[in-house]
Order: structure tokens, then sequence, then C-alpha cells
């Protein structure tokens, strides 16, 4: 009897285990500036066919696609710092570029560190300060630059070479495969630069 009850209780803890493990997923969150929807695949954009967004696409159909959300500040930092606190832009101070953003409040990254999760956060932030509730970060100062740009790591200010989208894309890979706690649910988010401007070569 005594072995079957430590058999169950073993079974019950590796049971809520995978359980609990599986109730927090990996969030990637990828962010791309100024990119509409007409111009992603899978929004069914009337543009797929002229610029085809198949990685976007996969990423999309295996992950979750948000197909009912509301911009409630089309400006770049202030659409940032809704997303990040969950508030409107009167409530989280951060109305316009001009603006700094308080760190200090609440935001979903805090939240989900707090509930066990490891986070971190790669490319155009555009509100100033440093980045907090991030396990690990590197974002650009202001707009950034597409070449070349220098980012703000947690260690200081430096110049990475190559193009922004590629720098941020392989920070980012990188922190997923060498940097990250596997032993932790991750939440990162990857925000481009692009396709902010004109197509350059």
């Amino acid at each position: 009897m005594k072995r079957f009850i430590t058999l169950f209780i073993l079974l019950t803890v590796l049971l809520t285990t995978i359980h609990a493990t599986s109730d927090r997923p990996n969030i990637l969150f990828v962010f791309t500036d100024d990119h509409a929807p007409h111009a992603i695949g899978a929004y069914n954009g009337w543009l797929k066919s002229v610029n085809p967004t198949p990685v976007i696409d996969t990423l999309a159909k295996e992950g979750m696609l948000f197909e009912r959300s509301f911009c409630s500040n089309s400006i770049c930092g202030p659409s940032r710092a809704v997303i990040l606190s969950g508030k409107h832009s009167h409530k989280n101070g951060f109305m316009n570029n001009g603006n700094s953003f308080n760190w200090n409040q609440q935001i979903f990254p805090k939240i989900l560190r707090k509930n066990g999760y490891q986070t971190a956060i790669y490319g155009k932030s555009h509100l100033k300060g440093k980045p907090q509730g991030f396990d690990d970060w590197a974002v650009l100062p202001g707009q950034g630059l597409y070449y070349n740009p220098d980012l703000i790591f947690p260690d200081g200010r430096r110049r990475v070479d190559g193009y922004c989208t590629d720098v941020v894309t392989d920070l980012a890979v990188n922190w997923l495969k060498e940097k990250r706690d596997k032993s932790k649910p991750f939440m990162m988010m990857v925000q481009h630069k692009a396709p902010h401007r004109n197509w350059m070569p």
C-alpha cells in the first residue's frame, strides 16, 4: 500500500509539473514597424502576391495571429507603450515620441517575469530609458540606424556591424540558442525597425 501511495504521489507531482509547463507557453512577440496587414499573407492581404511573406505566414499558422486588435495610438513609441502597459496613451503617460516612458509602471513583461518567465527584448523600443521587466535586452536608441546601428545593452552602448534587421534577428536567435534558461518558459519581443522606410539594398 505504501508503494502504491508513493507511486501515486510521484505520478501526481510529475503530471502536475507537465501540466503546469504546458499551461505556460513560450511567447515570441514579433513587431514590425509600419507593416500594414494588407502587406502580410497571413492576413490574406491584397499585396500578398506582390511581396510574399512566407516566414511570417508560417509563424502565424503555427502560433497566434492578432485578428481583432485595435491600435489606439498609431505613433511609433506610444503604440509600443500601449502594448507594454495595456493602457491608453493618456493613462500610461507616453502620448507622443517626445515623451519618456515611465518604466516603473506595471507592464506585461514584469508580470510574466514574476510568474517564472524569462524575458528579453531586441530591436526598436523608442521609449527612452533602459527597459525594465526584461532579463536581457539590446534596443536601438531612438529610431536607430538601418546600417551598423548602435544598440543599448544592459552593460552599455555599442555599435554592431550589419543591417539592422539582420542584427536584431541574430541577437534574438543567439539568445534563444545560447542565453536562454531552458527550464523556464520565455517571452521574447523582437521589434524590427523595417519596413519603416523606403526599400534599400
